[in-house]
């Protein structure tokens, strides 16, 4: 590969994967019927373990880049059980093959070192140099319940998003598999048909390989599908009424004659979904007004539904700002759609959100 950020996107699709591959270990051994979101709860772990071998990757390779991801160390430093738990994970995971310890180049040497790396995510973001953010478990209570969650990283230059990397270990592998109702719940990848990366270099599309545990799978180019019957379309939203305001989307949906019901899934998994066309439309509406989006909850799935052919804009038909800080204070709610359709999209969220304001 000798493109413009060929070695960031190897890097970010190896860490993510060697990431995806501890979470799976922490639900299989410890999260089944586990609903708590207390200290020591599998989320934590895998949460707290996802970013520092993230992290270590990318301090391996790209050392002066600045980092801005969700989790701080501050919890593990006052608490030695739990941060001796993630260290476990953490160890055995980046050290159980040649390629693990190749990509990490070291740089998780024992737990000091790993507390050292996850209080790395503490970048303010901003406009300006190299910025990567992380989500290292997206999609919390999908997690939790064996639904969809999503192990993010984006890198951000000068404000713009230049690589995305999701990875899904629930969504299927066939990228022709349609969204389904029960996507949002008991999909884990037991059977091996589960698991996949989806990846983005701006200019340069976007694509989908299995999820593996070594080297790379080779991956295909994905492209949202045109719509051509709007009644016909789906639509994802979260599956918390509390992340997106579930009854304006079904007014949204009435307006365009869309008769299917929407398909509610955690995590960014609704973009990798919509880009590879499983889905059409994404709507994030929100659901109050001083609520600002997190960018290492949308960073990666923009690029990647901007480069399958897709637009992704806020509900004023702003393009997202991920310049401004650790969050969107530049942009409200998320509208996710084939560039074609967008337009249309865009008017009958704005008729709806107009008639809910007046």
């Amino acid at each position: 590969m000798s493109s413009s950020f060929a070695k960031e996107l190897e890097v970010a699709q190896l860490a993510v994967q060697r990431a995806t591959i501890l979470t799976k270990r922490v639900f299989h051994n410890s999260a089944k019927g586990t609903v708590s979101k207390d200290d020591a709860s599998p989320v934590t772990v895998g949460d707290f373990g996802a970013q520092a071998l993230i992290i270590a990757a990318l301090q391996a390779n790209f050392p002066g880049d600045k980092i801005v991801a969700e989790e701080e160390s501050d919890t593990l430093r006052s608490n030695a059980a739990l941060r001796d738990q993630i260290w476990d994970l953490v160890r055995t995971t980046a050290l159980d093959d040649a390629a693990a310890e190749a990509l990490l180049g070291g740089a998780v040497k024992d737990a000091d070192a790993m507390l050292d790396l996850i209080g790395l995510g503490n970048s303010k973001g901003g406009a300006s140099g190299r910025i990567w953010a992380i989500d290292p478990i997206d999609g919390t209570k999908g997690f939790l319940r064996g639904g969809q969650y999503a192990v993010c990283l984006a890198l951000m230059v000068d404000g713009d998003v230049k690589v995305g990397v999701l990875g899904c270990p629930n969504l299927p592998v066939d990228d022709a598999a349609p969204l389904t109702a029960d996507i949002g719940t008991d999909q884990t990848d037991e059977g091996g048909s589960r698991g996949v990366i989806f990846s983005a270099v701006l200019g340069q599309g976007a694509s989908s390989r299995p999820l593996g545990t070594g080297a790379l799978a080779e991956g295909k180019p994905i492209a949202m599908k045109p719509i051509t019957e709007m009644a016909a379309a789906s639509f994802c939203e979260s599956v918390e009424a509390g992340h997106s305001n579930q009854g304006e989307s079904a007014q949204i949906a009435q307006k365009l004659g869309i008769t299917r019901p929407s398909v509610r899934m955690d995590s960014q998994a609704k973009y990798g979904s919509i880009a590879r066309g499983a889905g059409d439309i994404y709507l994030r509406l929100p659901t109050s007004k001083t609520y600002q989006e997190k960018i290492w909850d949308h960073a990666a799935g923009d690029l990647i539904v901007r480069e399958a052919g897709g637009q992704v804009t806020d509900t004023t038909g702003s393009r997202l700002d991920f310049s401004v800080g650790r969050t969107l204070a530049a942009n409200r709610g998320v509208i996710a759609a084939p560039a074609a359709v967008h337009g249309q999209v865009l008017k009958a969220v704005q008729e709806v959100l107009g008639q809910a304001a007046s």
